[in-house]
């Protein structure tokens, strides 16, 4: 529970001005079948908000398995306040995949429980569709898929179907869960998606981190981009390393992360 508040300024010549300096605050695996303080977990919710960004994006698993898991932390999450709202989409492990169901109607009544509980505390949750953040007359695309990992795991996410009604030009920020979709679609695709923002790796909860010195995880052999800020074709990703954990009950060197990144207009102070 030592969390951690990244912070990252970017800049991008195409921002629209009205968004220079414009603030997001992105979790992503929050896990709350394995939360056990509540004290530390109120901590980290005060720290989110102090942060005062303008809108804050969370980016998948926000349970283990199941939807009741959430419902002793969902007033608490509630109190997550920002300027422009609160943004989510689903991870692998909220669609129920990992245990048996006795009925798949069950299994589709859990989802349908967990995307109700996220409106219940105020999250927007894209479903392979965008929505537009607007100031004046300028504006952001901001898009979310569903989960979309390589190999085994479920590719429900649909960048196409997200992107309809965008404009080639738009500056887009894009929610996908799994860096590995960054890596083989996002970054190929005839859009040019300016910032991109996954969890789901949590650094593999172990590894060293020194700035400006060491970054090594074991979780590197798996997956090229694992944990913070990378840039391919002119275009970012961030990786957070994880609100919660899983499977084994903490994390060795890679802290649970609150990631801070501020937009910047190239040229501009």
């Amino acid at each position: 529970y030592n969390f951690q508040v990244l912070t990252y300024d970017l800049e991008f010549e195409d921002l629209p001005d009205a968004f220079h300096n414009y603030q997001i605050t992105q979790i992503s695996d929050i896990h709350s079948g394995s939360f056990d303080n509540r004290k530390k977990i109120e901590y980290a919710v005060n720290l989110i908000n102090e942060q005062e960004s303008d809108v804050i994006l969370f980016t998948g698993d926000m349970v283990n398995n199941m939807a009741l898991e959430m419902e002793p932390w969902k007033a608490l999450f509630s109190t997550l306040r920002a300027k422009d709202g609160k943004f989510s989409i689903l991870g692998n492990h909220d669609y129920g995949d990992y245990m048996q169901w006795d009925t798949p109607s069950l299994k589709e009544q859990n989802l349908n429980v967990l995307k109700d509980m996220q409106a219940e505390m105020g999250f927007d949750l894209l479903l392979n569709e965008h929505r537009y953040l607007q100031k004046g007359e300028d504006k952001l695309a901001l898009l979310g898929v569903e989960n979309w990992g390589r190999g085994g795991f479920k590719k429900a996410g649909d960048l196409k179907k997200a992107v309809e009604g965008i404009e080639k030009n738009d500056f887009k920020i894009l929610m996908s869960h799994d860096p590995s979709h960054w890596e083989d679609v996002v970054i190929h695709d005839d859009y040019h998606y300016h910032l991109t923002l996954s969890g789901h790796t949590h650094g593999m909860q172990f590894g060293i981190e020194i700035p400006g010195w060491v970054k090594w995880s074991p979780v590197k052999w798996r997956y090229k981009y694992w944990a913070g800020i990378y840039e391919e074709l002119g275009q970012y990703i961030n990786v957070n390393r994880g609100f919660g954990f899983l499977g084994y009950p903490g994390r060795v060197g890679i802290w649970p992360e609150i990631s801070v990144i501020r937009l910047k207009k190239k040229g501009q102070v």
